[in-house]
């Protein structure tokens, strides 16, 4: 009984400790997360196209909905992005936009990747397998040409041919 309430505390120190303090469980075991995205991803390309003096609806058509808005701050939109991703380092982005009534006086935003970027740090564990976004022209001209439509012949209505007269009074 003396040797086995030491080798069963040790145990239930051991068992509590391991599982919720790191990543790995026995340090080969890796529990699965779940990827969490939250907000608007915003880019540099999108932010270029606001400006100084635009109404509300023009910088929500231009950035989206604001994920934050508050009734005690109602001059300022918060678009927050983060995003979290099993083998990927954590993000978080913030762009405040600040209106006077229902015009954009400031547009707070730093540290924006542009979308290239933003693609290349959201793929797993940052493999470098950038998926590519656009043809180049040789690979275009490789394509085959489209297919030409096929026009239907015309359609000759079958059956006798009505003629009725005019809707409008004639004067």
């Amino acid at each position: 009984m003396r040797r086995l309430l030491p080798a069963c505390v040790v145990v239930v120190l051991v068992g509590c400790a391991s599982p919720q303090s790191s990543d790995n469980l026995l340090g080969f075991v890796t529990p699965y997360r779940i990827e969490i995205v939250q907000g608007n991803v915003l880019t540099t390309e999108q932010v270029a196209r606001v400006r100084p003096g635009m109404t509300r609806v023009q910088v929500r058509e231009a950035l989206g909905s604001p994920l934050l808005t508050d009734l005690f701050h109602a001059d300022r939109w918060d678009y927050v992005f983060t995003i979290r991703r099993q083998g990927a380092e954590p993000q978080r982005r913030s762009v405040v936009a600040r209106f006077d009534g229902d015009i954009l006086k400031t547009l707070d935003a730093t540290d924006l990747p542009s979308e290239r970027e933003f693609v290349e740090t959201i793929s797993i564990a940052n493999s470098g397998n950038v998926p590519k976004l656009e043809l180049s022209d040789d690979e275009r001209k490789a394509l085959p040409a489209p297919a030409k439509p096929i026009t239907a012949p015309p359609v000759v209505p079958a059956g006798a041919t009505r003629t009725y007269p005019p809707l409008e009074p004639r004067s």
